[in-house]
C-alpha cells in the first residue's frame, strides 16, 4: 500500500452511475438520481441512479429469467468454481481501484479499508470457490426396498441489502454463497456507499459471470429496499443494518410472499477485562481500536467495555492516552489512524449521543467533539466516557460511532449479568489469563462471537450472526450456504 498509487486512484473522476440489470447499465425509469458526496471533504463525486419499483420488477425479473433457464443454477460446479475464482482474480487486479473508490464513497481509513474490503472481498469469493463442489445431498438411513435421498438445491432469487461502512465486504459476504449455491441475486447497496458494490458487478460480468445473474439496484431504503422487501418473486432477503429497518423487512414479507428473511442488526456488544488479563497495555490498546476504528461504524465494535474495578482506573487512563494520541485526518492518508464519519447526518447523530451521555451524568474524559481536519469533511474526536451506569441511554443504544462507554464491575457473576444486560447479542470479547475462565464466560455471554483475549479478527471460516435483536442466519463460514439452499426429500419405493 503506497501513498503514490492511492494519491494517483484518488485524481480519477467517477462517471455518473447507472444500475446493472441482466448485464446491461441503465438508467432509472423515473430518470432520477442521487448525488454522492464525499464525507473526506463534502464535495460531490458523482451521481447514482435512484432506482423505483420498476426497475427493481426488471432486475427480479432478470435473475428469476437467468435462474429458471439455468444459466447459473445448472451449470456444472466446476464451472461455477472457476468463474467465482475469476471474480477474485478481477477483484485483487484492481485492489487500490476498489480500496480508494470505497474510501472517498464512506470515509473508512485507509489502512484498514485495503485489508477489510477488497483484500476481504477477494478472499470471500475464493472460499465460496472452493466450496461449490463440496456441497453434497444426503442418502437417508431407510428401510429395505426404500430409498431416501435428500437433495440440496438453489433457492431461486436472493435479494441482498447492504449497510454502508463495509459494503464490499459485506456485500461479498451475501453475494458469494448465494452465488455458488446456485441462486442469481439482485443486490441493493445502500444509497450512502454503492460506488464499490457498482464496481464490483462489472468485475463479474468481465469474469464472465452470465448476464441477469448478478443485478444491483441503487437508491433508497423507502423506494428501492422496500419494493425488494415486497417483492412477490424474491425467495430470500439478507439484510444487514438497523434493527428498526430490519423489522420493516419483516413486516413486509409478512405482507407479501413470506418470503424467508436474514437479519444482522448490530448491538452493543460487552467487552470484559478481568484483572488477570495478561497483557492490561495489550487490552488496552485492542479495546480502544475494537471501537474507535472506522470511527465506530462496525457492526461488532466493542462499545460497552466492562472494567474490573481493581484495574478500572489504571485501565481507563490507558484507554485515554490511547484515544487523545490517535490521528484522525484523511482517510485517504496512510499515516491517519481513524477516517471520516461517513455522513454529516451520522456526524450529527454521534455528537447528540455524546450530548445526552453528559446530560445522563455519564463523565466524559476526552474527545468527543466535531474535528475538521479537512475542510468541508465529517470527522469526529473518539470519545471516552466513563462513570457510565447500566440504565443511561450510552449503555443500552447503539451509537454506530467512536463513542467507548466504560462500566466497572467486581466479580464474574457480575460481569455476567452486566455483558447480557443488553437487548441485543452480536458480538462481545473476555480479557482473562484463565482458561476455565474464558470457557466460562463463553458460555455464559449470550452473543453469537465471544473473542477471548483480543477483539476482532475471526476469518471467513467462522460465522458471523447474533442472537435476541441483533438478528438470525449467519454470514460467513460454511454455514452461511445453509440461507441460500432448499432441502428436497425424494422417497423412492424400490
Amino acid at each position: 500500500m503506497k501513498q503514490e498509487l492511492i494519491d494517483a486512484q484518488r485524481q480519477l473522476p467517477i462517471p455518473d452511475q447507472g444500475l446493472m440489470i441482466d448485464g446491461q447499465w441503465t438508467a432509472a425509469a423515473s430518470g432520477q438520481t442521487l448525488h454522492v458526496v464525499s464525507p473526506i471533504d463534502g464535495r460531490p463525486l458523482c451521481t447514482i441512479a435512484a432506482a423505483g419499483r420498476a426497475d427493481v420488477d426488471r432486475a427480479v425479473q432478470a435473475a428469476r429469467r437467468s435462474f429458471e433457464q439455468g444459466v447459473w443454477s445448472r451449470m456444472a460446479p466446476a464451472e461455477r468454481k472457476k468463474i467465482l475464482h475469476r471474480i477474485a482474480d478481477r477483484i485483487e487486479a484492481h485492489h487500490a481501484e476498489l480500496a480508494v473508490l470505497g474510501v472517498r464513497d464512506n470515509g473508512t481509513e485507509i489502512a484498514m479499508a485495503w485489508k477489510a474490503e477488497p483484500g476481504s472481498a477477494a478472499g470471500t469469493f475464493r472460499y465460496y470457490a472452493e466450496c461449490v463442489d463440496k456441497v453434497n445431498g444426503e442418502i437417508a438411513p431407510t428401510p429395505e426396498g426404500t430409498l431416501g435421498l435428500v437433495h440440496k438445491e438453489p433457492v431461486g432469487v436472493v435479494a441482498a441489502i447492504v449497510p454502508w461502512n463495509f459494503p464490499l465486504m459485506i456485500g461479498a459476504w451475501k453475494i458469494a454463497p448465494a452465488l455458488a449455491a446456485g441462486n442469481s441475486v439482485v443486490l441493493k447497496p445502500s444509497e450512502d456507499a454503492s460506488l464499490s458494490l457498482l464496481r464490483l458487478a462489472q468485475l463479474c460480468l468481465d469474469a464472465g459471470l452470465p448476464p441477469g445473474v448478478l443485478n444491483v439496484v441503487t437508491g433508497t431504503g423507502n423506494e428501492a429496499g422496500e419494493a425488494l422487501a415486497r417483492h412477490m418473486d424474491v425467495d430470500i432477503l439478507t439484510f444487514t443494518g438497523s434493527g428498526p429497518v430490519g423489522r420493516l423487512l419483516l413486516k413486509a414479507s409478512a405482507e407479501s410472499n413470506l418470503k424467508r428473511v436474514y437479519l444482522e442488526l448490530g448491538g452493543k456488544s460487552p467487552n470484559v477485562v478481568f484483572e488477570d488479563a495478561p497483557d492490561l497495555a495489550q487490552a488496552a490498546k485492542v479495546s480502544a481500536m475494537g471501537i474507535f476504528r472506522n470511527s465506530g461504524q462496525v457492526c461488532v465494535a466493542g462499545s460497552r467495555l466492562l472494567v474490573q474495578r481493581s484495574v478500572h482506573d489504571e485501565f481507563v487512563e490507558r484507554l485515554h492516552n490511547i484515544a487523545a494520541s490517535l490521528r484522525v485526518g484523511d482517510p485517504l492518508d496512510v499515516t491517519t489512524e481513524i477516517g471520516a464519519v461517513s455522513s454529516a447526518r451520522q456526524l450529527a447523530k454521534n455528537l447528540a449521543a455524546v450530548q445526552t451521555a453528559q446530560q445522563q451524568g455519564a463523565r466524559l474524559r476526552v474527545g468527543g467533539q466535531a474535528l475538521q481536519p479537512v475542510v468541508g469533511g465529517s470527522y469526529m474526536a473518539p470519545a471516552l466516557f466513563d462513570g457510565v451506569t447500566p440504565d443511561m441511554t450510552l449503555a443500552r443504544e447503539e451509537v454506530f460511532g467512536p463513542v467507548l462507554a466504560v462500566m466497572p464491575f467486581d466479580d464474574e457473576p457480575e460481569a455476567v449479568r452486566l455483558a447480557n444486560d443488553s437487548t441485543y447479542g452480536l458480538a462481545s470479547a473476555v480479557w482473562t489469563g484463565s482458561l476455565s475462565r474464558a470457557h466460562r464466560m463463553v458460555r455464559a455471554i449470550k452473543a453469537g462471537v465471544v473473542h477471548v483475549n483480543t477483539y476482532g479478527g475471526p476469518d471467513i471460516t467462522v460465522p458471523l450472526g447474533g442472537v435476541r435483536q441483533s438478528g438470525n442466519g449467519h454470514d460467513k463460514s460454511m454455514h452461511a450456504l445453509d440461507k441460500y439452499l432448499d432441502l428436497k426429500t425424494a422417497w423412492i419405493q424400490l
